[in-house]
């Protein structure tokens, strides 16, 4: 039985908790919170012990699941792995790249597993293009929230367009090659709203703009590759697939259009998107990294080359700023 504590026990360490409840072959040991009223909450609606310091539940404990403030991130990743804790936490991986960059050598250099939380990678919307060939040469990314003050200790690129700019990495299989981006801090003292253009040594180019002073949601993902376009929106759990038609498209709603080469069949899927609780099976793939001894689906490295990217995008940002 692998035992869980949980660090930080707000909206989202919350919904941890809700979910380590439900994962097989796990025991819940208790949570770390240093909010008196939180933890009083947490222990009548859980019924799970409150430990009084961080030391203590690592101790009794071997994974240590971190949903606390992102500036918390790095001391308490820090102090895990050098007690031998597997380490699940929150996107994104640390506060500073010179954080993140010493966690990433302490877990080479350890035996532990370390899972950054980017839960998007699990949104069903996503896990329905698992399975398909690949090779994105335009992406357009649109993530709009309604203004929230939780999570505003960081940026809308820390805080929002991380998501996207992991998935875009997973998927682009090139270096980086050039940033452009442009942003405002409007509620905040950070960018609050941003429109980024990041373009990648293979040609592909991906434009993301990502606000959280919008008056609507939206969660959208367009790639647009050799014969085919791919909308995902991660907010209504929807994919659409539209491609040439090939012989396995037998199930798929077809039409045919004139061009300047002759006629083309066109075909429009929507994949079966899977019925999955996202932050569950994220956690559920950590649990099973550290039995099977396996490497997590979302590493330390993949989350240092995300926030390599968002703080290069903040650099970019501050420079227009100044120079404006």
């Amino acid at each position: 039985m692998l035992k869980v504590g949980v660090f930080g026990t707000g909206h989202l360490g919350k919904f941890h908790l809700n979910n380590w409840k439900e994962i097989n072959g796990i025991e819940l040991v208790g949570f770390y919170d240093p909010n008196d009223a939180i933890a009083e909450e947490v222990i009548s609606k859980y019924n799970i012990k409150r430990f009084e310091d961080a030391n203590s539940l690592l101790d009794a404990c071997d994974a240590a699941d971190i949903v606390a403030p992102t500036n918390f991130h790095f001391e308490l990743c820090q102090q895990a792995i050098r007690k031998g804790n597997h380490v699940f936490v929150e996107k994104p991986l640390a506060n500073t790249m010179d954080e993140a960059r010493e966690l990433v050598k302490l877990v080479k250099e350890s035996n532990i597993k370390l899972q950054v939380g980017h839960v998007e990678r699990f949104n069903p919307a996503y896990l329905a293009i698992e399975s398909m060939q690949l090779s994105p040469m335009f992406i357009e990314v649109h993530r709009l929230a309604q203004f929230n003050p939780r999570g505003t200790e960081v940026s809308v690129i820390l805080d929002l367009m991380i998501h996207d700019i992991d998935i875009i990495l997973n998927l682009v299989k090139s270096e980086v090659k050039t940033i452009s981006a442009s942003g405002v801090a409007v509620m905040t003292d950070t960018p609050d709203i941003a429109s980024v253009r990041i373009e990648f040594n293979n040609g592909c180019v991906a434009n993301l703009t990502s606000s959280r002073i919008s008056m609507k949601k939206m969660r959208k993902m367009r790639l647009f590759q050799k014969d085919a376009y791919i909308g995902m929106d991660f907010l209504n759990k929807k994919t659409e697939v539209i491609k040439l038609k090939t012989e396995s498209d037998i199930d798929a709603f077809a039409f045919d259009i004139e061009t300047a080469a002759g006629k083309k069949t066109i075909a429009i899927a929507n994949p079966q998107v899977p019925e999955v609780n996202a932050i569950k099976m994220e956690l559920e793939k950590f649990r099973d990294a550290i039995i099977n001894n396996t490497q997590p689906v979302v590493s330390a490295v993949d989350g240092f080359r995300a926030m390599d990217v968002a703080h290069h995008i903040l650099q970019k940002i501050k420079h227009n700023t100044i120079n404006s």
